[in-house]
C-alpha cells in the first residue's frame, strides 16, 4: 500500500530506474565474486522484464502477442529460481545447468526464456532512445524500426505476421509518451529518463550476451 502511494508520483520511466538501482530483494540477491558484492543477474533480468510489460501496456493492446511472451518467459525464470534462490541467483548458473543437461535448446527451456527477454529488452531499448534521437519520427516508424533491428532476425512468418497486424494499431508518439510519464512529470524529462534507463539496462544486456556467446546460443531463433 505504502509503495503504491509512492508510485502514484511517479513515471513509469521513474520507477524502472529506481527498482533497476535498489539491492534486489529475496534471498540470493547478491553474490560474492572476487571480493566484490554483485547483483543478482536473475532478478535484474526480472525486474527489468517485468517494467518492461509496463512500456507495452502503454503502447496498448496491439503488442499482446509479445506482452504474453514475455509473461510467459517471466513465469519460467521464476519458477526456476524459486526453487533454490541461492543457486540461481545468477543467469550463468541458470543457462549452464541446462547446457549440462543437454536441453538449453529445447522450447521449454530457462535459456531460451533469457534469450528472448534480453531480446525484447533490447527492442525496447531501442524504441525509447529512437524516440529520444528522433523527434520528428511517429512511434509507429520507431517501433517497426526496433522491431527490424532486434526481434525480426529471430522470428518466423507466423510471429513478423502478427506484428505486421500489430503495427496498423500503435497510438500517437505524444500519446505514448504521456502515457509513460504520466501526469506527475513533464514530459519534457523523457530524454533524460531515457538515456538513464540505458545506461541502466545496457550492462545486463551485455552480461547475458557474453553468456549466450560462450554456449552457442545467441543466434537461436524461434520454434
Amino acid at each position: 500500500m505504502e509503495r503504491e502511494k509512492m508510485e502514484r508520483g511517479k513515471s513509469e520511466l521513474r520507477m524502472a530506474i529506481e527498482d533497476l538501482s535498489l539491492p534486489s530483494s529475496g534471498d540470493g540477491e547478491y553474490q560474492e565474486q572476487q571480493g566484490k558484492i554483485r547483483r543478482s543477474s536473475t532478478m535484474d533480468l526480472l525486474c527489468v522484464s517485468n517494467q518492461l510489460l509496463r512500456v507495452l501496456d502503454a503502447i496498448g493492446p496491439t503488442l499482446l502477442v509479445l506482452t504474453q511472451d514475455i509473461e510467459q518467459n517471466v513465469q519460467r525464470l521464476q519458477d526456476l529460481h524459486a526453487r533454490d534462490s541461492l543457486k540461481y541467483a545468477s543467469l550463468t548458473a541458470m543457462v549452464t545447468k541446462e547446457v549440462v543437461e543437454g536441453t538449453s535448446k529445447k522450447t521449454n527451456s530457462c535459456a531460451r526464456a533469457i534469450i528472448w527477454l534480453a531480446r525484447s529488452v533490447n527492442f525496447s531499448i531501442h524504441l525509447l532512445e529512437g524516440l529520444v534521437k528522433n523527434s520528428e519520427s511517429s512511434l509507429q516508424e520507431m517501433v517497426e524500426e526496433a522491431y527490424k533491428s532486434t526481434l525480426k532476425p529471430f522470428h518466423g512468418w507466423i510471429s513478423s505476421a502478427a506484428y505486421k497486424v500489430a503495427l496498423c494499431l500503435i497510438p500517437e508518439r505524444d500519446i505514448f509518451i504521456q502515457l509513460l510519464m504520466g501526469s506527475c512529470q513533464d514530459p519534457g524529462y523523457f530524454g533524460e529518463d531515457v538515456m538513464v534507463l540505458v545506461s541502466i539496462a545496457q550492462p545486463l544486456l551485455e552480461e547475458i550476451n557474453a553468456i549466450l556467446v560462450k554456449h552457442q546460443l545467441e543466434r537461436l531463433k524461434s520454434t
